[in-house]
């Protein structure tokens, strides 16, 4: 266990940023799955730009890689456009 006063509030940032985290990522895989499971297509181009805007601003706070970010956008995107 850490001594310094200073290394035990590193640890609890890291935790509360850790926690915090996960919750966006998760928050942003369940926005991934319901639009993939989208039949509807009006309904799915209505969540595209919010699931797109959610998946750049997990890139842009280094929680997921920015080509990761692009790959599912360009999917989705085309999934969105297949759409009958």
């Amino acid at each position: 266990m850490a001594n310094h006063k200073s290394a035990l509030k590193r640890i609890r940032q890291n935790e509360a940023r850790r926690l915090r985290n996960r919750y966006y990522h998760k928050t942003a895989r369940t926005a991934l799955k319901a639009l993939r499971n989208e039949e509807n297509k009006s309904a799915a181009v209505e969540q595209l730009p919010k699931v797109i805007s959610l998946l750049d601003k997990l890139a842009k706070k280094n929680i997921i890689h920015k080509n990761k970010a692009s790959n599912l956008k360009s999917k989705l995107t085309k999934h969105v456009n297949g759409l009958a």
